[in-house]
């Protein structure tokens, strides 16, 4: 446990002001940064497309050609770190609680700083939407055109697999060989869009991807050490969209749905079936998602124009969150939507489904 011990000379020795000057800091950091808010073209053009880039880049570099996640193992040392700090000084907490708690306010000032520095700032960049110059809204005749052309797209593509519409798609890669396929599809995807071209790959299953499963997540980004982390246990057919929505949050992309959106397009710009198909089907599913919302008639009516197969894939998902459901996984689930409200998402954790308008309005501008 000698690091333990390095640790906490390096925290100890710190003199009682310097503690209080940057629990303080953390003050005029929470300003700044809302501040900065108003401004996305200044955060856009000074941060997402300066700073985090080299950023970004220098920890895939770092930590990318590590077989395993580099992070995952950081968060589990820091974690007993704490554990063994609070047991060994329990008996001096009780005595100084006050102590304890300035202690308690410099790991969060530096931890605010550090995680706005390195990858949080590109919540307040502009919004993709006026990249790709798309308008945010869409109308429920648009949606269902939309519907009922990726209904048709996604049975050919299952029927061309399968030739069986009443059989699931299986994928017939591993989950490393996945992770191969969506850095080629980056690739291509950076030829034709290059402000998504994904340099200096950092693509690994989470060690903790059990836990990641009860909470409910299908991957995450580290943003310390720039690994985009994805859940091993997820069905295959939904693995390759996943990964490239961690790698989007890579290239500087924080807002859920426009990481949904980019991992779609990385995802069906593969040339390999299996891909657009995991692609289709994915983004039929938030689209379907939304009509049941709106109208759950027209809803049932589009549902079953799916191939059975589709359905059974549908149904594989829906059966795997469900066999690792748990009483902890709501109080997640509701953590992670108010750490998505803070930080410039509103919708909190339904932005996933904001994706929607994303593609509905790309597929006005380039048809199916």
């Amino acid at each position: 446990m000698r690091h333990i011990a390095v640790v906490l000379i390096i925290f100890e020795p710190m003199t009682s002001k310097l503690k209080l000057g940057i629990a303080i800091s953390l003050i005029p950091q929470i300003i700044l940064v809302k501040w900065l808010a108003h401004y996305p073209q200044l955060v856009e053009t000074y941060y997402s497309k300066g700073i985090y880039p080299v950023i970004s880049r220098f920890f895939r570099l770092l930590f990318g050609w590590i077989p395993f996640s580099f992070g995952d193992v950081l968060y589990f040392l820091l974690g007993v770190i704490a554990i063994r700090y609070v047991f060994v000084n329990r008996k001096r907490i009780r005595a100084y609680p006050l102590k304890f708690l300035l202690n308690i306010a410099v790991v969060l000032s530096v931890a605010y700083f550090t995680f706005h520095l390195m990858w949080g700032m590109n919540y307040y960049r502009l919004p993709i939407a006026e990249k790709f110059d798309l308008p945010k809204t869409h109308t429920k005749e648009q949606l269902t055109s939309f519907i009922e052309k990726l209904t048709t797209k996604t049975n050919q593509v299952h029927l061309s697999i399968t030739s069986d519409s009443t059989k699931a798609v299986e994928l017939p890669f591993t989950k490393r060989e996945i992770f191969e396929k969506t850095i080629h599809s980056y690739n291509d995807l950076g030829n034709k869009i290059p402000f998504l071209k994904y340099r200096s790959p950092s693509l690994k299953k989470s060690i903790f991807s059990l836990a990641l499963t009860y909470m409910g997540y299908g991957g995450y980004l580290n943003p310390f050490t720039n690994e985009a982390q994805v859940n091993g246990k997820l069905p295959a057919y939904r693995f390759p969209v996943v990964a490239g929505h961690e790698v989007g949050h890579q290239l500087g992309y924080s807002a859920e749905n426009e990481t949904n959106f980019i991992g779609y397009l990385a995802t069906v710009n593969n040339e390999d079936v299996y891909f657009k198909y995991a692609a289709y089907s994915y983004a039929l599913a938030y689209a379907l998602g939304e009509l049941q919302r709106v109208d759950m008639p027209l809803f049932n009516t589009e549902y079953a124009k799916l191939n059975e197969g589709v359905r059974k894939n549908y149904k594989e998902m829906n059966d795997f969150w469900l066999s690792y459901e748990n009483p902890m996984e709501p109080v997640f689930k509701s953590v992670f939507n108010t750490f998505l409200k803070a930080n410039n998402q509103s919708e909190g954790i339904l932005s996933y489904n904001s994706v929607v308008s994303l593609l509905v309005n790309y597929y006005e501008k380039h048809p199916l």
